[in-house]
């Protein structure tokens, strides 16, 4: 009877969510794509009797309500919850400090694992059964959710805890391009050796760490298959074309920008502005130093970009901004660096053009870039110089897919 009760209630919920989904279609089979959360009734025996942890953001979401809103309602023990960059509802400018907390909406504890509690600790964990991962990534090497997955997967293992992962589309997963991280460059921002675009879901990136032993070899020595469990979307491949019904971070406010932003978020390694403090993060940037004669901007602060560069100041550069078609088309399923080029070039402060710190080595994962650029190597021969690790990473990642591949 108890059994019969929860299947009423699973099903109550799914016709008041699934009505809400939006853009959730597989473009080249028109079926509607379900997430891992939305296979909610998969999830609910495995959490039966547990204490739960559960790592999260805004983008955990079934239909618009969010997963741990839902997983509360269905009665499920929900001890913690862990929040990435941004924070757990996703309202934190970017590497803002976010405090633990107690989440208004639901009274469970909050902890915020960035900054420098980035993984959680044996403490964090003691009095959880069973840990959960959640989280709308966007398939980009220095968008820091991937090494979030990286840690939670380590604090699993090494304390025994099973992860399920519940798996979300990517929506840059129908391509694989740019320089492959090198070991000496990493970082948060870049944690292994992956190109920028690597063209893999959550689960399938997860897999891979798992199956290249790219976690740390003590963690390695302890894993064990049941510990991590990815539950699969349905109706999903690498052709698809997925729209994010929940911007992934508060910069990232339209598809346009979630697609441009491989090609610029470069600038944020440069004295540029990328367009934070505007409606059109990584769409615009720009400088006032550059010529007056190209697109003007004024990037002032907001929710989104409380402290950034070049605020209340008008700035000069470039616009890509356009039809969610237009870009694709620009973009051509590559990393456009003839932008970077062609400011680096026009920038009269050459040697102020890349800030002091290397944080521009970190997102490129590796200081090769920054010399083409300085010595003036075409954009040609630039691209060329990353094919012998790009043709490697490929080979890797087709080991590891879940799904089928873009062509």
């Amino acid at each position: 009877m108890k059994q019969m009760l929860i299947t009423f209630i699973i099903a109550i919920v799914f016709l008041s969510q699934t009505t809400c989904a939006q853009n959730q279609k597989n473009d080249t089979n028109n079926k509607q794509i379900e997430t891992g959360a939305d296979q909610i009734s998969n999830l609910l025996p495995q959490l039966k009797g547990k204490s739960v942890g559960v790592f999260a953001n805004q983008t955990a979401v079934i239909g618009k309500t969010h997963l741990v809103d839902s997983l509360v309602r269905l009665g499920v023990n929900i001890k913690v919850i862990f929040g990435p960059e941004h924070g757990f509802r996703g309202k934190a400018d970017a590497g803002e400090h976010v405090d633990n907390n107690i989440d208004a909406k639901t009274g469970i504890q909050v902890i915020s694992l960035y900054g420098n509690h980035k993984k959680p600790t044996a403490a964090d964990v003691k009095n959880i059964d069973i840990l959960i991962f959640d989280v709308q990534d966007v398939g980009v090497r220095f968008y820091t959710f991937i090494s979030s997955l990286e840690y939670m997967m380590e604090a699993a293992i090494e304390n025994n805890k099973p992860l399920i992962i519940l798996d979300r589309p990517n929506p840059n997963g129908f391509y694989v391009d740019g320089p492959v991280l090198e070991n000496e460059f990493k970082s948060f921002v870049g944690m292994q050796p992956v190109p920028i675009v690597y063209g893999m879901t959550i689960g399938e990136y997860a897999k891979m760490l798992l199956g290249e032993k790219w976690l740390s070899p003590s963690t390695m020595k302890m894993y064990k298959p049941s510990l991590i469990n990815v539950i699969a979307l349905n109706n999903y491949d690498h052709n698809s074309l997925y729209t994010l019904p929940i911007n992934p971070s508060p910069n990232l406010k339209e598809m346009e920008s979630i697609y441009i932003y491989p090609s610029t978020c470069f600038f944020e390694g440069t004295i540029l502005s990328e367009g934070r403090g505007t409606e059109k993060p990584f769409q615009i940037f720009g400088h006032p130093n550059l010529p007056n004669t190209l697109f003007s901007f004024t990037p002032k602060p907001n929710d989104g970009a409380k402290s950034s560069k070049c605020f209340n100041q008008t700035c000069y550069g470039w616009n890509l901004s356009g039809t969610k078609e237009s870009v694709l088309k620009k973009l051509n399923k590559q990393i456009q660096i003839k932008y970077l080029i062609e400011a680096y070039n026009l920038f009269p402060g050459k040697d102020s053009f890349f800030l002091k710190n290397n944080f521009f080595n970190k997102l490129a994962g590796n200081d090769k870039l920054m010399q083409q650029i300085k010595s003036g190597t075409s954009e040609a021969e630039i691209r060329k110089s990353w094919e012998p690790e790009l043709i490697k990473f490929k080979a890797i990642r087709k080991k590891y897919l879940l799904y089928p591949d873009f062509n």
